[in-house]
């Protein structure tokens, strides 16, 4: 419940601090004395827009802070613990507003945006303003109370989001559908381009093995000559040759080791080097007998290598890149193939997503009539307390399915009433009269907000347009709804202002040129003589103090 509410410097508030009770609490005064400027504070601190001219003038910011307290609000305490903003059995909401129009707001101390206010507010208050009349007449807002009486936050949860699922479904499938002739040029292409590669057969190697292989048969006659030179130098050349100058140094190493011991392991690193210089006549011999100087494979070797190097300039890779550049196109070109079935998978999901969204839609749907036929008994016998004796109220709800599905379901509603005996149900704005309208409204939000769940609930002046023994009944039912949740009043009718369990006056009072409003609680006298104002005017009487006093015992 709402327990407390500080403001400083906003309008024309220089400071106010203000305690609330549990029930039913009114506010009254005088017109123009700014009876409604706490609630227009509050919902500051429940996300609404600021603006620099809420700024009192001549300061340099207005702050406002609220608490609330929280051991009967489950709801609030959850959202508070997912998003980490918890602290005790408290809530404490602030914000802050400066001349220039710059807005910070908190929640428990730590600095979030309005939109977090504004979705905590929810669980936290209830505000019916002076024009809910007006809202009633559109349809959108009249969906929302039913869903609000009937509690369907569940069901308008699984059906957004299964609407939201077959929409992009939906979307998804006409994208496809749309790109489809896109594709089929692009597929074209892609086919020339594969079987193109396909007639190459480029192996995941090959490039760099072609390479090697076409450098070694155009230099073979180069590698030949110099093969043999090689040849002559260590073992072929009769006159003189490296084995035979190695073999002449074996002998005379061998005849240095007779002599000295020392010289055994230069023996044996010769002798190895013999070895050696042996193995690598033999493998140079044996790559000249292999030795193809092959003219055919040559030119097939260029003609290959030219071939790639053609496709890698025309798909802008290099040859190295060629064989993975195949295997995407081939990859893409797959998928492009595949384009049908997919649509044919995805339409057919389409068509299953819809028909989950429809199945949503009639659960809400009867959901809605079923409780719309408890709203009708319930506001048509409210209507018969607030002087409609022949009132009737029905929530006619008609269902398209296929074409006013949406993410509230597929209802469209009217509400009807007939106000007089013989008089047809017709569409409230035509048959309804400015003050049937407004007990008409009033007897909505008053049923309706029994089944929220937020625990404060803040009437403004909803009143309007209801006078005399109307007024009276108006007032006890605000009492009997403020016996089970907090209820706070801005009414300017004494016998509403009479049956609060707690009454508060809000004077206007100007000083060196400044005008400052101010909220009193009101002790049992101070009301009798509020209430004798509301009754009588300006002029209090003997006659209008004894009928206030009669409004509070009656209450």
């Amino acid at each position: 419940m709402l327990a407390h509410i500080t403001i400083q410097n906003f309008a024309i508030v220089k400071a106010l601090e203000l305690d609330f009770q549990q029930g039913m609490t009114t506010i009254t005064g005088e017109t123009g004395a700014g009876k409604s400027i706490a609630i227009d504070a509050l919902g500051l601190c429940l996300g609404d827009r600021a603006d620099a001219s809420m700024v009192r003038p001549g300061e340099e910011k207005a702050e406002i802070v609220v608490l609330f307290q929280l051991q009967n609000n489950p709801a609030a305490r959850r959202w508070l613990e997912d998003n980490e903003l918890v602290d005790g059995d408290e809530c404490i909401l602030r914000r802050v507003i400066t001349k220039e129009g710059r807005s910070r707001a908190f929640i428990n101390g730590s600095p979030v945006p309005a939109s977090q206010q504004k979705a905590l507010g929810q669980h936290l208050i209830n505000i019916h303003g002076q024009h809910a009349h007006q809202l009633l007449m559109k349809n959108d807002y009249q969906l929302t109370l039913l869903d609000q009486y009937a509690g369907h936050q569940n069901l308008l949860a699984t059906m957004r989001q299964r609407y939201q699922d077959w929409r992009a479904a939906r979307n998804e499938l006409k994208q496809l559908e749309k790109n489809k002739e896109a594709f089929e040029a692009q597929r074209q292409l892609l086919e020339y381009q594969v079987n193109e590669l396909n007639e190459l057969a480029l192996g995941e190697t090959e490039y760099p093995e072609l390479e090697a292989e076409h450098k070694r048969l155009s230099n073979c006659g180069d590698i030949a000559i110099c093969s043999q030179s090689v040849l002559q130098a260590l073992s072929e050349d009769d006159e003189n040759n490296a084995m035979q100058l190695l073999q002449f140094a074996q002998q005379k190493l061998a005849e240095l080791a007779a002599m000295d011991s020392r010289f055994d392991d230069l023996t044996q690193m010769l002798d190895e080097a013999c070895i050696q210089v042996q193995e690598t006549s033999h493998e140079i011999s044996s790559y000249m007998d292999s030795l193809d100087m092959d003219p055919a494979r040559l030119s097939y070797l260029d003609e290959r290598m030219a071939t790639i190097m053609r496709l890698s300039r025309k798909h802008q890779v290099s040859p190295e890149e060629l064989f993975s550049t195949h295997q995407s196109l081939v990859n893409e070109l797959e998928n492009l193939n595949d384009s049908d079935n997919q649509i044919e998978q995805l339409a057919a999901q389409v068509e299953l997503k819809h028909q989950a969204c429809l199945a949503a839609a009639e659960k809400l749907s009867k959901s809605r009539k079923r409780y719309a036929k408890e709203l009708d008994k319930l506001i048509s016998a409210s209507m018969h307390e607030l002087s409609m004796q022949n009132g009737k109220f029905h929530i006619a709800l008609d269902s398209q399915p296929e074409s006013h599905l949406s993410p509230l379901g597929f209802d469209s509603i009217e509400l009807l009433v007939s106000t007089n005996p013989g008089q047809p149900m017709q569409a409230l704005g035509r048959v309804a009269s400015g003050g049937e309208l407004s007990r008409i409204s009033l007897a909505i939000q008053v049923i309706t907000a029994q089944k929220v769940d937020t625990p404060s609930l803040i009437f403004d002046e909803v009143d309007v347009g209801i006078s005399g023994p109307t007024a009276a009944i108006v007032g006890k039912l605000l009492r009997k709804l403020g016996e089970s949740t907090q209820v706070m009043c801005v009414t300017h009718l004494p016998q509403v202002a009479g049956c609060g369990h707690q009454q508060m006056f809000v004077a206007k009072a100007s000083e060196k040129g400044k005008t400052t409003t101010s909220m009193i609680p009101l002790d049992t006298q101070s009301r009798v003589q509020e209430l004798a104002r509301l009754l009588g005017g300006s002029e209090i009487t003997e006659h209008t103090l004894a009928n206030a006093k009669e409004l509070l015992i009656a209450a």
